[in-house]
């Protein structure tokens, strides 16, 4: 009684500062920096749009909502290449894993890194380049905890350490996410969550590519002297998700055992609410099939608030159409999984999003 009463607080609290610290705001497009913490950096989520915040599980929780990583069976690797804006010659990969700790805890640790390959060095002299070129660096380190408090409530916190640089200027920072989730319904069919992400305090650049020489003649002779530019500091991009599924069972069985539900087909809907802090908000939705947790195809669709489906209002890169396809295969008779996903994800610019990754729950 007292892990409810202590989740249900946590719940309420998380609620009320999102409602007050969290809402959409296009006027604030802009402002914000570290946009690619706004990058779902793994594939069976990405299918799906998003939308399953109430049910994603494992280590790919911590992208939607921390929550559903306490469902994680005892450990899970993951490993995603990601062909971002395709055209852009940007490419993400990611790594994590995840760890049951006892029996209600589980940790969890993952990576995301963005390539963007080389970039020439250009001057107020030598506009054109020829001089060397720097690749940027952008890289994303999360590190989580999710517990179950009872049957219905799990919940969930993560710290996210934030690294942007180039070859004289860099950024660091940090922010937390925190997730609850609330299962009910007959087997466990009915799901909401709800996740507040990307809080954390301002960063701001620094480094020696802030900095200029001047020439100063003003006693008589010539004194060269190094002149530092100060860098304004930027909020994180943070945002509410409040998400709902519901799981349709066909020939579902109950294993008395482990109290875990296996059906032939699965059908999952889901449909989720984005407010940004900066941007226009979003509704997603999206279903996925299963067919013996073997084989399983997902579809979604991502909404812009005040735009709708007029692609020529849209402010954002990711509006429109997705999809992806998983294989899961066993390894033994102990359980074990070896999974295969990909994603599509449509884009207003370039050539969409390709995703594809494995994932070995052990």
């Amino acid at each position: 009684m007292k892990k409810i009463k202590l989740s249900t607080t946590f719940f309420t609290a998380l609620l009320i500062y999102s409602l007050t610290a969290v809402g959409g705001n296009p006027d604030r497009a802009g402002e914000a920096g570290a946009s690619q913490m706004l990058i779902n950096p793994w594939t069976r989520s990405v299918g799906f749009a998003g939308a399953n915040t109430a049910s994603v599980t494992g280590l790919e929780a911590m992208s939607l909502n921390i929550a559903g990583m306490a469902f994680t069976k005892k450990t899970e690797i993951m490993v995603n290449h990601k062909r971002y804006l395709v055209g852009s010659d940007i490419s993400i990969n990611s790594f994590g894993f995840s760890q049951r700790i006892g029996e209600t805890g589980v940790m969890g640790l993952s990576v995301m890194s963005m390539n963007f390959g080389d970039i020439e060095i250009t001057t107020v002299d030598k506009p054109e380049g020829g001089i060397g070129t720097f690749s940027p660096s952008y890289m994303n380190l999360d590190f989580g905890y999710a517990k179950a408090f009872s049957n219905s409530i799990y919940g969930g916190l993560s710290v996210k350490i934030i690294s942007e640089s180039i070859s004289n200027v860099s950024n660091r920072g940090f922010a937390f996410d925190a997730g609850i989730r609330y299962v009910t319904g007959e087997n466990d069919q009915i799901k909401f969550g709800i996740a507040l992400k990307n809080v954390g305090p301002t960063m701001k650049a620094s480094g020696d590519g802030l900095t200029f020489q001047e020439s100063n003649d003003n006693v008589g002779f010539d004194v060269l002297s190094t002149q530092g530019r100060r860098s304004s500091p930027f909020q994180l991009p943070s945002l509410l998700n409040i998400g709902f599924s519901y799981d349709f069972y066909i020939g579902a069985k109950v294993d008395s055992a482990t109290s875990e539900i296996s059906a032939n087909h699965k059908l999952t809907t889901a449909a989720n609410f984005t407010s940004n802090s900066f941007t226009k908000d979003q509704y997603r939705v999206g279903v996925e099939y299963s067919f013996r947790s073997m084989f399983m195809l997902r579809a979604g669709y991502v909404l812009e608030q005040r735009t709708w489906f007029d692609s020529e209002k849209r402010t954002s890169a990711y509006t429109g159409p997705t999809a992806g396809l998983s294989f899961v295969a066993p390894l033994g008779k102990g359980g074990s999984t070896f999974g295969l996903h990909y994603a599509y994800q449509a884009t207003e610019s370039f050539d969409g999003t390709h995703s594809i990754g494995i994932r070995l729950d052990l």
